[in-house]
């Protein structure tokens, strides 16, 4: 249960951010109506509603790419001399 409610606080604080960074823009195009509910003898019925509707504006990310010059550090390798021999014959006495 607590993660559930950790999960929808991250998700609520998410919507905040976009929208307040202007990324996310939200205008309501049709209002809500509550449905008329009505009792009676034979039971309850409900006309009516209607559901809000919302038109959602997202940002756009553009992605791209450039040439550029980067330098690259140099690796040489080279064989094993005799010296080299010598010095690990020695190290490992």
């Amino acid at each position: 249960m607590r993660a559930l409610i950790v999960i929808l606080i991250i998700v609520i604080v998410a919507i905040l951010v976009l929208v307040g960074s202007g990324f996310v823009r939200l205008s309501q195009t049709r209002e809500a109506r509550a449905p008329q509910v009505s009792a009676s003898s034979k039971g309850v019925t409900a006309k009516g509603g209607q559901a809000p509707a919302f038109d959602v504006e997202t940002g756009s990310v553009k992605v791209g790419a450039k040439e550029t010059t980067v330098k690259v550090p140099a690796l040489v390798v080279e064989k094993a001399g005799q010296n080299q021999a010598q010095a690990a014959t020695n190290n490992a006495m």
